[in-house]
């Protein structure tokens, strides 16, 4: 198995590489931007000309994501008036890339907010990537009178009305992390595991957690991609940033997110390049990706991404142990963890053109994958299994189409279509009981470990999202989304062929219309109001009994037809441009998920009479950023937010306390917020902290077939954190060995307050269970040679062996030793 994931690995490298060395008859320009001091400038602003600004030649390249603010240059484009072509905006290490340029003599202009302008002539040759380092220097005169040009991708997108962090996830790539623990760091995050590499996981925002935050990539939901498409197994090098949007989420983000939503940015840039990597570490633990694009100057173009991820999982843990056979008991040894291997490989391949008249962007393409997990223990750890797995997999095409100034002069419109005909299945069928040494007491007749069956399904999940966008002028914008999905489970049990409940219906179909207009004036003021129609259809057998009689049943279909109403506003104002003030409101709104009205055949019940939930969400919020003696910068945000869920959907565990099941509370709220601070000297020195606390209250204040006030009125909700925060200092040391090589070191804490697994109003403290204080401690250090094109990271996880939790009983990986080694080349 594992020779052919390596044999996958090394086809797709070789695929790519011989793809990248087609010839190419343009050039391109890379380099990087700082300061008198060597201090990297984000936010600089590359354009190209012809000589002495005459708008030589050159061919269109990147896409959307290489522009300013809109994707077409700066903030209004290409400057047409002195002749100058689209542009580039630096990120965050000052870096920048002008792909695509035709041969000849062309000239640079550079231009940054505090800084003089700057040009220069360059010469171009075909195939040749011309390196080009700006130096900037300081503007004197009066702040009033400089311009801003632009800003790199991830400020442009922090500098939104919206409360949302953006994470520049390409600083990130020479790390072993995964997309959930990426954004464990972010403030308001957390993401509760129940184990190690690719086991199940809680991502929580601002308190609302699970299916109350939507997932998507490159603004396409990722509800319907399966158990072999998640962001606890897709690596961070699949993407260039990640927004998180807290308690109000934009329109053509279609989704009926009740808590906010994150959307994993790929950007593809180059539209040539090859990143591949490889990590080994603790555990029997391996990842690689593949990442690579092709594109020829036609503007036909080969996108591809693939990455495979396996652990034994075998790290130790120090759980309550008896022997199965005679029931001795050993108390909390430390002992390894023998039944818990998983593996996924994903491929996502694509091909079409780009930059045609009639498509900016039109890609076809499909989505392979396949997962295989074994399942060594239940909710808590004092049920071990042996044998119990399950696997799935996904085949899913896809259609992206991008096409601005359609027919008319500032229309943009964006469809995207998939279908996941992929299957999921679960397996249990060995009559035994397992203890923590393997051993096993083996049972006469049939059975499982907790339920036997080999049900396979499949959920048929479709959706169609399109997004228009229409300019009407420099300050008013309007955008239409519609988003419809469809949901059809069909499945069967080989070990139970007669058995009529799993013939029955499981649909769902949902539909999601938003509505937007944004005005906003000059760089001061920016305001968005929107609405969102919600509408959801969903199907499912019901058993009862046609005649009476004991023991006579039979099913009938039922059918929900539920429909809601939403809207929000959010405001931004900027006093001075580092210092800005945000206001957003949001009336969400979410419809049951199908798993919550179905169950998962795992660990979900199901629950058919499940209501929709909605939520009054406010966030109020501050950004400023300074810096002084051109050294030391810094950057501050805090934010407040207020949360009122009715009919609020929340897990908890069924009566024997082996599955979750879903339920809706009359009224939950959350008053809460969080702060961040980062700091930075010049160019060697980044640190950073935040800290995030939440309030959340149960507001259900009579129960049914409960007499008087419910005695956990206004308690705080149990299971949850509500008060936990990261820090980080890295420390950057260039030219070590020789010019062009950068070694860093870094330090990552995690800290987590203890908090209840019940009400915290029933027993006294002394009796409860609860899930004790974190504190996990992260290091790394990575060498890069060559300007970034060869990186080697060693990383410790888990750095003092401590006993770490985030859910009940269920202890996460100890100790691990992790090495990367990451090649990069772009054209």
């Amino acid at each position: 198995m594992q020779g052919k994931k390596l044999l996958l690995s090394g086809i797709l490298c070789a695929f790519s590489f011989l793809c990248f060395s087609q010839s190419n008859s343009t050039g391109s320009i890379s380099g990087r931007v700082t300061d008198p001091s060597g201090q990297p400038v984000p936010g600089a602003f590359i354009q190209l000309g012809g000589p002495d600004g005459a708008g030589g030649p050159r061919e269109s390249g990147g896409t959307q994501e290489s522009g300013g603010l809109d994707g077409r240059g700066g903030p209004d484009g290409a400057n047409a008036a002195d002749g100058r072509g689209p542009g580039v905006v630096s990120d965050e290490q000052g870096r920048y890339l002008l792909p695509g340029i035709a041969p000849g003599t062309h000239v640079v202009y550079v231009t940054a907010l505090g800084f003089r302008a700057w040009s220069r002539k360059v010469e171009v040759s075909a195939g040749v990537v011309q390196t080009l380092s700006v130096s900037l220097e300081v503007q004197t005169d009066k702040l009033e009178e400089v311009t801003v040009i632009g800003y790199s991708k991830n400020q442009e997108v922090n500098r939104q009305a919206y409360n949302v962090t953006s994470i520049d996830a390409r600083s990130l790539h020479n790390s072993t992390l995964d997309l959930s623990h990426a954004l464990d760091r972010v403030s308001g995050v957390r993401v509760r595991e129940t184990g190690g590499v690719g086991s199940n996981f809680t991502f929580s925002l601002n308190g609302f957690t699970g299916n109350h935050v939507r997932f998507f990539i490159d603004g396409i939901p990722m509800d319907n991609f399966g158990s072999s498409f998640q962001i606890n197994n897709i690596p961070i090098n699949i993407a260039e940033r990640v927004e998180v949007y807290k308690g109000v989420v934009p329109v053509w983000l279609g989704s009926d997110a009740l808590g906010g939503a994150v959307n994993i940015v790929t950007g593809n840039r180059q539209r040539n390049y090859l990143d591949v990597s490889y990590s080994y570490g603790s555990f029997n633990t391996h990842r690689s990706t593949v990442n690579a694009a092709v594109t020829s100057p036609s503007g036909l173009t080969f996108r591809l991404n693939a990455f495979q991820n396996y652990s034994d999982n075998n790290y130790w843990v120090e759980p309550e142990v008896s022997d199965i056979n005679t029931g001795q008991y050993f108390g909390t040894p430390r002992i390894r963890r023998f039944h818990d291997n998983y593996h996924n490989e994903t491929v996502i391949a694509s091909v079409g053109v780009v930059d045609k008249p009639y498509a900016d962007k039109l890609l076809l393409g499909v989505t392979l994958g396949q997962n295989y997990k074994e399942i060594q223990t239940g909710a808590r750890m004092v049920s071990v299994f042996g044998a119990w797995h399950r696997r799935g997999n996904m085949l899913m095409p896809t259609l992206k189409y991008q096409k601005r100034n359609l027919l008319v002069k500032g229309l943009d419109v964006t469809l995207n279509a998939n279908y996941n005909f992929g299957k999921e299945q679960n397996i249990d069928t060995l009559f035994r009981r397992y203890d923590w040494f393997g051993k096993f007491k083996e049972y006469e007749g049939t059975g499982g470990e907790r339920s036997r069956t080999m049900y396979k399904y499949g959920n048929n999940n479709g959706l169609l999202t399109s997004t228009f966008s229409y300019q009407l002028s420099d300050k008013h914008s309007v955008t239409l989304n519609n988003v419809f999905s469809t949901f059809d489970r069909k499945g069967k049990d080989e070990l139970y062929p007669e058995n009529d409940s799993y013939q029955q219906p499981r649909k769902t179909n949902k539909d999601i219309l938003g509505l937007a207009y944004r005005y906003d004036l000059a760089n001061k003021w920016s305001a968005t109001v929107f609405g969102k129609f919600l509408w959801q259809q969903a199907t499912t057998g019901v058993r009862y009994n046609p005649t009476g009689n004991w023991g006579d049943e039979a099913f009938r279909d039922e059918t929900n037809v539920t429909k809601q109403l939403g809207y929000g506003a959010a405001v931004s104002y900027f006093i001075r441009p580092e210092l800005q003030l945000k206001a957003s409101y949001e009336k969400s709104n979410r419809m049951p998920e199908n798993y919550e009205l179905f169950g998962d055949l795992e660990n979900q019940e199901a629950n058919f009479e499940l209501k929709p939930e909605s939520s009054d969400n406010v966030n109020l919020g501050v950004a400023y950023s300074f810096g002084f003696q051109d050294d030391h910068r810094f950057a501050l945000s805090a934010n407040a937010i207020y949360r009122y869920a009715t009919d609020y959907i929340y897990s908890r565990l069924n009566n024997n306390q082996s599955k979750l099941v879903a339920q809706n509370l009359d009224g939950v709220s959350n008053i809460g917020g969080d702060v961040q601070v980062r700091y930075s000297f010049r160019n060697w020195l980044t640190a950073g902290v935040n800290m995030t606390y939440q309030d959340v209250r149960n507001e259900q204040k009579y129960e049914p077939n409960y007499t008087g006030i419910s005695p956990v009125y206004q308690d705080r909700m149990p299971n949850l954190p509500f008060l936990f925060g990261n820090g980080d200092v890295s420390v950057f040391l260039n030219d070590v060995g020789r010019k062009g090589n950068t070694l860093s070191v870094g330090y990552n804490l995690l800290y987590v307050h203890a908090f209840y697994l019940y009400w915290p109003s029933r027993g006294n403290r002394e009796g409860k269970y609860d899930v004790p204080q974190q504190w996990a401690h992260d290091a790394n250090i990575v060498y890069t040679l060559a300007d970034g094109k060869y990186n080697i990271a060693l990383e410790c996880k888990n750095l003092t062996d401590a006993l770490l939790y985030d859910n009940f009983s269920l202890q996460k990986p100890s100790r691990a030793f992790f090495l990367k080694l990451r090649y990069f080349i772009s054209k």
